[in-house]
This record gives structure tokens, sequence and C-alpha cells, in this order.
């Protein structure tokens, strides 16, 4: 074993693993230390990658060059794009994975980087040589020293689970929880808080009647996550299934509420408002007689299933005398009942936007341990986390993405801008520029950083380089291409569109919200040469020219919008104000600037509390 690592990280679940590639595959020496090397990458809570907003995460993390779309792509056993019937910039890709595939082929692609080291063990102290990190020493008081430490705890740091009125530490059912941290990032000034989450009831899945339950199957087409054409799945393939609390497994329920540490006065931190309990869905949602369940296979070959929507801490009876009353589930045994789990975070405005603290110099935070929930935002954080835990062990420049970019950009700037109140979790909603950052066009936006960076080889910069070539070409021939009215008139009645009077270009066809190019290529012998011409990735170029020409207009609007929002971005105000000293703005405008001390005024105009006029003031202070 080495001694000396370029960066060391703490932590091998999504965040720690996207890290520790992303550091080991830019040549830096990695060491990554994990309590459980056989629970690398657990998917802890439901057995799923993706989903709303969270598929372009993941989409993004593959185009810079991370692992997360590869490994889900290989371990897929159910894929659906969510949000089909809306506009290009709501779809989301999401995939039901094999959990024990997913770990096990994570921890094989790590274990093929020979920069990455692994040691299993807990972390109990950083080492710190004045106001900067060195090192880490473990419980068996071993001393590894690094240039960089990237932390990555998930939910372990001082992990307390609940079931009912029962108490057990750790941060994971039957695992510890990790120690000590905590109190000494504390006891350098780091705020600290306490955060909860919940996961619910595993299902003995040969005890529910399926004939009573909705089946919810997959798409079947060409969609995945990784924009490596050869990475598919090989796994069989497993449906869904949908299920309905009524209103006697809501009175069951309601019979534990006085034994629940939700109500009892327990647990008093901050919960997931996006992802709530059962029981907190009966109190938010009183007048609903009944609540969506979803039945999920946690893998191809097990009878393990999760009961996704039925999170939950009541006593582990009551949540199996009220699922009983479920149709379908009369007879279910469960494996182990649903509990809540507390845990430590750091409030992430003590962070620049590389996710590096502001305290202590050359350490990072990434994932849970910001306040985020979901393994795609772990994902996203771990592999800016470890780029730049890169560049600055090797004196390289930072990198950071906009929120022009990409939803990793919106989804940090968020988190060191505005703080959380309580888990953080992404949505489409929270993205100014949403149809610049879509699914789709994730490498467009982001191979060319990878690239660069030395993160992403070259056989994706080539197939990028070939998919525009390409897509570009069979534009082209469709705003030349002229359509009689003989030629498509049956297809456009077909499809609720009207017919043509007099021949028009094909472009001003496909441009209708009816028309599919996919469809219509039956119908033009011209097109159906060209298309022919396209050698690999068709459908996804079909795809590509499709919304290039839908949706031109609003993709140039919202271009026009980033670009006057880079203008405050550009503008540097780090270290140019003692905030306090200025009375020309609001009380409010100069603690919260004081606290979190913006790098541009872009950021600084983001910052909650932050008021227009008070921007105006900094402008001309600037003397712009």
């Amino acid at each position: 074993m080495n001694n000396q690592y370029d960066v060391i990280v703490v932590g091998a679940g999504h965040a720690g693993c996207e890290a520790a590639m992303a550091a080991g595959n830019m040549g830096s020496k990695v060491l990554l230390i994990t309590m459980d090397m056989n629970k690398i990458a657990q998917m802890s809570c439901n057995p799923a990658m993706g989903g709303i907003a969270k598929g372009q995460i993941v989409r993004e993390i593959d185009a810079l060059g991370g692992y997360a779309g590869i490994i889900t792509d290989e371990s897929t056993i159910q894929f659906r794009m969510l949000n089909r019937s809306k506009g290009p910039a709501m779809w989301s890709p999401r995939a039901q994975c094999d959990r024990m595939y997913f770990s096990a082929t994570w921890r094989k692609y790590l274990e093929k980087n020979n920069n990455v080291d692994f040691w299993q063990g807990m972390v109990i102290h950083l080492i710190f040589e004045g106001d900067k990190v060195v090192g880490v020493k473990t419980d068996l008081n071993i001393e590894f020293k690094s240039k960089c430490v990237v932390l990555t705890n998930g939910t372990f740091l001082n992990g307390l689970m609940h079931i009912g009125q029962h108490q057990q530490s750790g941060g994971r059912i039957a695992e510890p929880e990790s120690k000590h941290i905590s109190e000494q990032l504390l006891n350098l000034g780091f705020a600290v808080g306490r955060m909860k989450t919940g996961t619910p009831v595993r299902v003995d899945g040969r005890t529910v009647n399926y004939s009573v339950l909705t089946e919810q199957k997959g798409d079947n087409d060409f969609y995945k996550f990784s924009y490596l054409p050869e990475i598919r799945t090989k796994l069989k393939q497993l449906s869904c299934y949908m299920a309905y609390t009524n209103l006697s497994t809501h009175k069951i329920l309601k019979t534990g509420f006085e034994s629940s540490p939700m109500f009892d006065g327990t647990i008093q931190s901050l919960g997931p408002r996006y992802c709530p309990s059962i029981e907190t869905k009966l109190i938010t949602f009183a007048d609903k007689d009944e609540h969506h369940l979803f039945l999920e296979p946690e893998g191809e070959d097990t009878i393990e299933y999760y009961l996704n929507g039925y999170s939950s801490s009541l006593p582990w009876d009551v949540q199996l005398d009220a699922l009983r009353k479920v149709e379908g589930f009369e007879e279910v045994k469960i494996f182990r009942p649903g509990y809540a789990i507390e845990y430590d975070f750091f409030d992430p405005t003590q962070l620049h936007h590389t996710l590096e603290t502001k305290k202590i110099e050359n350490l990072y935070f990434a994932g849970q341990i910001n306040g985020t929930t979901g393994y795609e935002e772990a994902g996203a954080q771990g592999i800016i986390a470890g780029i730049n835990a890169h560049q600055k062990s090797h004196k390289l420049d930072e990198f950071v993405l906009g929120r022009d970019e990409a939803y990793i950009g919106v989804l940090i700037d968020d988190l060191v801008t505005k703080g959380v109140d309580e888990p953080y979790r992404m949505f489409t909603s929270r993205a100014e520029y949403r149809i610049l950052l879509r699914q789709d066009d994730a490498d467009q936006r982001l191979t060319p950083k990878g690239f660069d960076l030395g993160l992403a080889k070259k056989n994706r910069l080539d197939l990028l380089t070939s998919k525009i070539e390409q897509r570009d070409s069979l534009l082209k021939f469709i705003q030349k291409l002229s359509v009689k009215p003989e030629q498509v008139n049956n297809y456009l009645t077909s499809v609720g569109s009207a017919p043509l009077k007099q021949g028009v270009k094909l472009v001003d066809i496909i441009a209708r919200p009816q028309v599919k190019l996919i469809d219509i290529i039956d119908y033009l012998d011209e097109l159906k040469h060209q298309v022919g011409l396209i050698l690999n990735r068709r459908e996804e170029i079909i795809d590509s020219v499709e919304i290039k020409i839908k949706y031109s207009g609003y993709i140039e609007r919202e271009s026009l919008m980033a670009n006057k929002f880079k203008r405050l971005n550009n503008i540097v105000i780090e270290n140019k104000f003692d905030y306090q000293s200025i009375q020309t703005i609001s009380t409010e405008a100069r603690h919260k600037l004081a606290a979190i001390q913006p790098k541009t005024l872009g950021q600084a105009s983001r910052i909650p509390g932050v008021s227009p006029s008070d921007i105006s003031v900094l402008l001309v202070l600037m003397g712009r």
C-alpha cells in the first residue's frame, strides 16, 4: 500500500464511486475507503436510476465520461422514458436495475482502474496542517496522506434508524454509523445539521397476487442512458406493478401514529417533502381515500420486491397488518420493515462551486453530506468533486458548470448559493434553461468539456462528431426536399393534421406537432434512402433532427436569455467588498452576502434575500 495519494475518497456510495473513477481516470493516484467492500454503490433505497430531471443528470454524468449511465444500462431490468407526451425538455429516462448486479458492476469497473486503490475501514479523523487537509486516520489508527480529500459519507455520519419506538444506530440497516468526523468539523466552525430520509418494506414476491395488480411494462425502443452504443443490458426485462392503499389500510396505519417517531417528537430533523412517508401522506392528504403503490423488482433472479410509495417508520407489525389490507397483498410476507434514518449533513453554502470547502483547503464534500437526496444528485456531485480534487492536486484550473450548461450546474449552484432547508431533489422546474438542458443533447453540451479535461475518451468525441455530421446532413436534406400532397395527405389525415393543398418543404411538415419524422419516412422514398445512409445510431439521430426542427425557435430564444445571464455571471466580485460596511443595501442582503461570499454578481443575484436593487448598488460600486 502507498501512504501518499493525490486524492482520498471517503465512502463508496454513488458520489464516492464517481469521484474515485473521475480522479483516477484523469491520472490521480486515488485511495477509496469504504466500510464494506461488498456494498460499493449500494442502492440503499429503491433499485432505480433516473426519473424526472434525475435522468438528465445521469446522461450528463455519462457525457462527461462518468459511469452512472454505463452501470445503469448494463444492469437495467426495465427502461422507460417518462413524460413522452410532453415536450423534449421534459423527457426523462428512468431504469429499474438489478440491485446486486449494479453494485457488482460498479466494483468491476473500479477494480479495472489501476489508479484506484481500496481500503476497507472507517475514517474517524481528518488530518490537518493549518487550514489544509493532508490526510485521514482510520479506526485501526492507520494514517493515509493525500493532497486532497473528498468526503462522501452518505447517511452514515452519526446515522440513527427508527422503526416505531425502536432506535438503532447505523448508516443503513445492519451497517454501523460513521463517528467523530462531524464532531471534528463542528469544532472547526462548520455548520452541521440533521436530515431524515426513509425506506419502505421489502416484500416476498412469492406472496403477492399479481393478477389483481396493474402491470406496468417497460419501453421497447432505442432509448438508454449511455451515449456509448455498445453498452446495452443483457438482463431479462421485467414488469413493475401498481396497487392502491384504501381506507382499511389507512385505519390500521393510524393506529401506529402514537408510536411513530415522526409524530411523538423523536424525529425533529428535516425530511424530504417530495418523497413523504405513508404516514405523512395520510396527514398531508387527509382527503384522499387511496394512494399509489408501485411494486418494483429488486433484480433479475430474486423474489425480493421494493414497495415504492410505502416508506414508513411505524412499528413493523402495523406496517405489515396495514399492507395486508391492500388488494393483492392479503397474504404478503416481508423481508424487513421500512425505517426512517437521521444523519448529519453540512450546510452547502460553506462550499465553493468546485465543492471544495471554504474553511479548509483541499477538502471536498459530495452527496448527501451536502443535504441532497438521490443517487443521481450524489453521482453528479461526486464526479465534479473528483474532477476538481484531481485538478487541485495537480495545480490545474478548477472545473465549474454553469446553470445554462447542465442540470449538474443548476444542482451545485442551488446548493452553494441558496443552501437547503429540506433534502434537495432535482426537478426540471429548478432549471431556467431546461429547453437547453435536454436529455438528448447532454453529449453536445458536455462531452467536449470532458474530453478537454482528459476524462471523456476520444471515442466519445468521435461518436459525437459523427452524430452531429449525420444529423446536420439529414436536416439539410429535409430543409430542401419538396413534398407533394398526394405523397403525405393520407398520413397527415391519419394523425389529425390538415392535408396539404399544394407542395411544401418537408421541414414545414415535420414542424407540425402531430407529425413524427420516424413515421413519415415510409411515405417518402427519397427520405427513406437518405435515412438509410445513416450507418449507426439511426433512431437517435432522427430524434435529434426532429427536436431541432420543432423547437428551434424556443432553443434560440432561451440561448439569448442564457447569454444575457452570463454577463452578470462574468462580473467577479469575490473578495471585492466588505458587505457589512455597505449601508445602501438591505440588512438581510448584507448578512447573506457576507455569509456566502458569492464569486460573481450572477451568483449574488440568486441568493434568497438579495433584491435587484441590492444588485444595482453592487453594480454601481463596481463602476459598471
